[in-house]
């Protein structure tokens, strides 16, 4: 796979050597039982697949460059470049403004910008309207173009499907600028219908089965489905598509729904005439990180700390993974950790941040589990285990818990 320049100061010597020994061990990633660092009175199970992934990397490679590159000019993000604070703020402080907010609200306005702006499309691409905008100012898109490439592939397998005549189901967040991005690709090829749940797929289910009413289904999905949309008529023939960095389980249970609706339908023998059975268009990381959240959820810890931003969508999944066992805190960085009895953290389900007294447990060793999304540098995931060791008196150095490592995995 490809390497790219990546800033020294998102890297982290302890967590490079980490993956390096993994790597070294187990080159085709099979293997998702975490890495075991054992400082002696504190002991962290490090997921085997977290931090920056390749369209992470690749947008990070090109923001940088095009600072580099243009010297004296007005350099913009469409919005944030990934969903982490300590990139987009590096970003900034080296004069990097944003166009928009997350939802798409405009800060700063589109008739200010001249041809000789440089404009960065972020890693979760844009809408096909806003490239022609661009375009239409004299700003060519495509020339710092972050777009991940597998969020990219998801256009091309939603074009398949709208060449197939298959309506597109969405699975997504409706304002993540991601799930915008691929409905705008996709509506030039077929009706869209975004629903963000399993929930909200059966509510879909229970109209096309008959079971609720147009207006009901209108009311519910009104705003989020494209300009002239049947439901009558485009709910017969259907695809699933998603946002790459939603719950790889829950995609393909929304499939499976839909597959068995249009069964229950129209008898499995027509099946192919109105399901397409499309493979899962997560992107790899986003299926390592889960997975790897999998196997530490083998572990028997007291409890697990979740780095991220906090409106990053692949990290609230790993969070709400890791809530199923363990007690977990949702931090974006070490600032967090104000002590070793006191530590803020973002609460998904209340959408605000909490603080919390004794949460480290006193018990000897204290067990804890280890992970981020795949926008944190390493550098961040770093900071944080070394604060929570610096809590625990007598533990071991990194060096000695490394070369342990390295002995073991020989």
């Amino acid at each position: 796979m490809k390497s790219f320049n990546i800033p020294e100061f998102y890297r982290s010597p302890i967590i490079s050597k980490i993956k390096a020994i993994r790597k070294a061990d187990d080159p085709k990633k099979g293997n998702h039982t975490p890495t075991l660092l054992d400082f002696g009175p504190v002991q962290i199970f490090i997921a085997r697949h977290f931090g920056f992934c390749y369209g992470v990397e690749n947008a990070v490679e090109i923001s940088f460059r095009a600072i580099d590159e243009n010297p004296g000019k007005r350099i913009f993000l469409l919005s944030q470049m990934i969903h982490n604070p300590e990139v987009n703020n590096d970003l900034v402080s080296r004069g990097v403004q944003f166009l928009m907010d997350t939802s798409g609200q405009q800060i700063i306005p589109w008739e200010t910008l001249t041809p000789e702006d440089i404009v960065i499309i972020p890693a979760f691409g844009t809408t096909l309207e806003i490239e022609t905008r661009l375009r239409a100012l004299g700003i060519e898109p495509q020339r710092y173009n972050t777009t991940c490439p597998f969020v990219e592939r998801v256009w091309k397998k939603s074009a398949q499907l709208g060449k197939g005549d298959y309506t597109i189901i969405i699975h997504g967040k409706p304002n993540h600028e991601e799930t915008r991005a691929t409905f705008s690709h996709s509506v030039y090829e077929s009706p869209v219908l975004v629903v963000k749940d399993i929930t909200e797929a059966k509510k879909v289910g229970a109209f096309i089965s008959g079971k609720s009413t147009l207006a009901e289904f209108e009311a519910e999905f009104g705003t989020r489905v494209s300009s002239g949309f049947d439901a009558k008529k485009h709910l017969t023939r259907v695809g699933v598509i998603n946002q790459t960095t939603m719950l790889a389980s829950e995609t393909q249970e929304i499939a499976d729904y839909f597959k068995q609706v249009m069964i229950e339908q129209f008898g499995e023998g027509e099946i192919k005439g109105h399901f397409a059975d499309t493979r899962d268009t997560l992107c790899y990381a986003t299926n390592e990180n889960q997975n790897a959240t999998y196997g530490l959820l083998e572990q028997d810890a007291d409890l697990a700390v979740v780095v991220g931003g906090y409106n990053s969508s692949n990290t609230s999944h790993i969070v709400e993974l890791c809530e199923r066992k363990f007690r977990t805190y949702f931090i974006k960085d070490d600032t967090e950790i104000l002590s070793a009895t006191e530590i803020h953290h973002f609460d998904l389900h209340s959408h605000a941040v909490k603080e919390t007294q004794n949460w480290l447990k006193s018990t000897a060793p204290t067990k804890i589990v280890l992970t981020s999304g795949a926008s944190c540098p390493d550098s961040v995931v770093d900071r944080v285990l070394q604060k929570i060791v610096s809590y625990f008196p007598g533990s071991k150095s990194n060096d000695e818990v490394i070369a342990s490592l390295s002995q073991a995995e020989q």
